[in-house]
């Protein structure tokens, strides 16, 4: 198993290579969560996330040869970028839903490319039939643990007295670096796993103390839909790590948008689920000096739009509703002018005469409003219920 010499000796290795990222005191994150919140800003660093570091740590001895590596994104990037400095030819197994943005990135850092399988696991198994190669696993691997481990040496380094640090865990390779330097550094620290409701291998292999599989659902943060953890994490994992937790996809966006806001900060949803899991549960760390781990920043900007509407959804500052009216001129007057009247902003109406509910005559208005939060649009529609108009609010039956 990997110890603590393991990953001094990685940071040797990687430091000429790799960013010492920033650690930031978010005071904006402070007061929103009652906690006293740093972020580790992985998303800054080179190919825009940690995986250069286990990639570099793997492959600093490999002077002749090819690599193969099997990726949704994030470990492609570092594979190829490390094969890049160091001279080595590297082929990259990306499942055919990878995001188009990291695979073009992968191609940029100079790797040949391959499309194979529908999810990770495919690709993987594509991976490791390729003999003529060696193979660079994306975490189930001990100098690829060890290099991701670098960053725990680097938080450790610039903060004392750190009460929790909070991963996001696909495979498990970064919270199985980062939980063995914690646990060797400072055993007041706990590290606390953090994983989505739409991938959940690592969560329910810890729950139960045994390895499980659980294939992903469509999920904002590609970045860890891994559906088995690794044998090597899993071990490490359940030695290590203190808890696990699970955050909602719509917290996702909500995480996401609050960077951007916020922090100004490009985050993915992998990336973003410790702040998540800081929002879901904020009196669990209230005043506590918690760090979260910001994995990376290569998010896919084809969604960016879906994922900012999702996110102001869910933070209250939009609100869309349904109501059926009279379809005749005039009808919606009453409507606009009681969303007026308490300074909604009315962002987008859509008529939908079609529904197999409506009987002739009536039409279904779809409203879209920007507003201050969730007590200001349930104030408006208070008021539309008590004018006798039957509200419905998106995401409701």
């Amino acid at each position: 198993m990997v110890d603590i010499r393991d990953i001094q000796n990685a940071l040797k290795n990687i430091q000429p290579f790799v960013h010492k990222t920033p650690l930031i005191f978010s005071n904006s994150f402070s007061k929103l969560t009652g906690a006293e919140v740093y972020l580790k800003a992985e998303n800054l660093q080179k190919t825009g996330s940690f995986k250069i570091r286990g990639a570099f740590n793997k492959m600093i001895d490999v002077r002749d040869g090819k690599v193969i590596a099997a990726s949704m994104g994030n470990h492609a990037q570092g594979v190829a970028s490390a094969a890049n400095r160091l001279g080595i030819h590297a082929k990259i197994i990306m499942p055919v839903t990878a995001p188009i943005v990291k695979q073009e990135a992968t191609r940029g850092y100079g790797a040949e490319v391959v499309l194979y399988g529908e999810s990770f696991n495919d690709s993987l198994n594509y991976a490791l039939s390729q003999k003529d190669y060696i193979f660079i696993h994306a975490f189930d691997d001990d100098r690829v643990i060890a290099g991701q481990g670098t960053v725990a040496m680097e938080i450790m380094e610039d903060l004392k007295d750190i009460d929790f640090v909070l991963v996001p865990v696909g495979g498990g390779g970064l919270i199985s670096g980062i939980s063995i330097a914690v646990n060797a550094l400072s055993q007041k620290t706990e590290v606390i796993g953090i994983q989505t409701e739409s991938a959940t291998s690592a969560y329910i292999s810890f729950k139960n103390k045994k390895i499980s599989d659980k294939t992903p659902t469509s999920t904002l943060a590609d970045g860890i839909a891994v559906g088995r953890v690794g044998d090597r994490t899993f071990e490490i994992i359940n030695k290590y790590v203190n808890e696990m937790l699970l955050v909602k996809e719509d917290t996702i966006a909500m995480a996401i948008l609050l960077f951007l806001e916020r922090k100004k900060l490009v985050v993915e949803g992998a990336g973003a689920v410790p702040l998540a899991a800081l929002i879901e549960n904020k009196e669990r760390f209230k005043g506590k000096r918690i760090v979260l781990v910001v994995s990376g920043g290569n998010i896919d900007f084809t969604l960016i739009d879906r994922i900012i509407h999702k996110g102001l959804v869910t933070s209250g500052r939009i609100g869309i509703f349904d109501v059926v009216v009279d379809d005749i001129p005039g009808s919606l007057h009453q409507i606009t002018g009681v969303i007026a009247s308490h300074r909604g902003n009315i962002l987008n109406v859509v008529h939908d005469r079609l529904a197999e509910d409506l009987s002739v005559g009536k039409t279904k208005v779809v409203f879209t409003i920007e507003i201050r939060g969730k007590g200001h649009l349930g104030e408006i529609l208070a008021e539309l219920t008590a004018k006798g108009f039957a509200i419905r609010k998106r995401g409701e039956s």
